[in-house]
């Protein structure tokens, strides 16, 4: 392990102010969603059901909205794509706590689709400005980062909501939150190779190699139906698109189906044993594992599949539902918990290797919209299954469902990469077993 690396990335001045910036910049969406929910649920005084509604209305947008703004990134730079962003987040939840339920219904949906795209532009930044081999300590990092953000955020929307109130509360969201746009347009870091502010190595001359799919012209559907043309138009704007990309988007969801259902989980645990009291316990536990294994993961020299680590975080989680008070839930949370950050890091990592850097913006917003789906999922999927069968089978039946989604992946990545055309026709004996080996622990294939 090379903690070492920990100090170099932190040693540079912009990318050390990035992440501060993103770890905060976080918090206004963080607690968001609390805020909302005991918006709905005390100043409204309607119920769990119609909350519900509200939070499900924010992730269609925001998972129909993130790929957007990132394609808006790569087409027109950082400033111009988040200035819609800066307007909407306050202008939106400035008017919200005064809408009746249905018209918040509709503007929870606008607000998740203008939200400012602080994960995908923070990810596809720091893609730039520092070398490859650095990239998963800085992802690591910024992993940790927005772990310390979502133990802040929801605790910031309970004390909004209980010592002011939650329309001054809704308010406050939106004017930071629009406020964290701003400062990510006057730091406005880099998102393409050659901007300044990106990694340069030295010595080396810049190169623009043709891109095999990017420079891929665009197929001739002059004369032909409209359903034909907007299925070869959509078919070329997304040929950045392949099963590897799709098995590391699917590892997404999954991580946002587990850490969704694990959470659900935790509480009906609690409740059962009736200790929901001491359910902090167990969120220190859960949290703390995420940032020391961000930490661990970060120093590895190599690295994992992620496919294996969202595996290995599925199957552990399941003797969490066994659990019977807060000490032995906290205990078991432990080892699933140390591979949280390790599998955001590295699937981040794996999608800034697979996709071009002129996709690299849309790619992440659909890296962050797929995580999105799998928490929205995850919540009812988990709460179906404690209310029919009982708490332990929210843990097991989400573990089995993303192991089943893991090893789909494996394969489905496993197949592909038998089918890749070969770039050279002869290799050495020692390169060969170089290439098993970077199969085995899931080194990304570069562009």
């Amino acid at each position: 392990m090379n903690f070492a690396a920990y100090r170099e990335i932190l040693a540079v001045g912009p990318v050390r102010r990035l992440l501060i910036v993103a770890m905060f910049a976080r918090i206004p969406h963080a607690a968001a969603g609390v805020l909302l929910t005991l918006h709905v649920v005390e100043t409204m005084q309607l119920s769990y059901a119609s909350a519900g509604l509200v939070a499900a209305a924010i992730t269609i947008g925001m998972a129909f909205g993130a790929p957007w703004r990132g394609r808006l990134v790569d087409v027109y730079g950082l400033r111009k794509a988040l200035l819609p962003s800066v307007v909407a987040e306050v202008v939106v939840w400035s008017l919200a706590p005064f809408l009746s339920f249905q018209l918040l219904v509709v503007a929870a949906v606008i607000g998740g689709i203008f939200a400012v795209p602080i994960f995908s532009v923070v990810r596809q930044a720091l893609s730039v400005m520092v070398p490859q081999e650095q990239r998963r300590t800085a992802y690591a990092l910024d992993s940790m980062g927005a772990e310390i953000t979502f133990m802040i955020g929801p605790a910031a929307g309970v004390l909004l909501a209980t010592t002011i109130h939650t329309v001054v509360g809704l308010v406050i969201i939106g004017v930071t939150a629009s406020m964290a746009g701003v400062f990510l347009m006057v730091f406005n870091p880099p998102t393409r190779t050659g901007q300044k502010g990106s990694f340069v190595s030295v010595g080396v001359v810049e190169a623009h190699p043709l891109d095999a799919v990017e420079d891929r012209e665009a197929p001739d559907l002059s004369g032909k139906s409209a359903l034909v043309r907007l299925w070869g138009g959509t078919r070329h704007n997304l040929r950045w698109v392949n099963i590897a990309v799709l098995a590391i988007l699917g590892t997404s969801l999954g991580a946002g189906l587990v850490l969704a259902g694990t959470n659900v989980g935790m509480v009906a645990v609690m409740r059962e044993n009736e200790v929901v009291g001491d359910l902090g316990i167990v969120f220190i536990f859960w949290c703390g594992a995420s940032i020391v294994g961000g930490i661990l993961y970060g120093a590895l020299k190599r690295s994992v599949n992620p496919l294996w680590l969202l595996m290995a975080m599925a199957i552990l989680i399941i003797p969490m539902g066994f659990a019977t008070n807060a000490w032995t839930l906290g205990l078991l949370s432990i080892l699933p918990g140390l591979l949280c950050a390790p599998v955001l890091t590295s699937s981040a990592e794996h999608i800034a290797d697979l996709v071009s850097e002129r996709r690299r913006g849309e790619a992440m917003g659909w890296y962050g919209s797929s995580m999105t789906i799998g928490s929205a999922m995850g919540s009812p999927f988990a709460g179906a299954m404690i209310d029919g069968i009982g708490p332990w089978a929210g843990f097991a039946i989400i573990g089995l469902v993303c192991g089943v989604l893991s090893i789909i992946g494996l394969v489905s990545m496993a197949i592909w990469r038998r089918r890749k055309p070969l770039i050279t026709d002869t290799k050495s004996t020692e390169s060969k077993q170089t290439d098993n080996f970077d199969d085995l622990l899931g080194e990304p294939d570069p562009v």
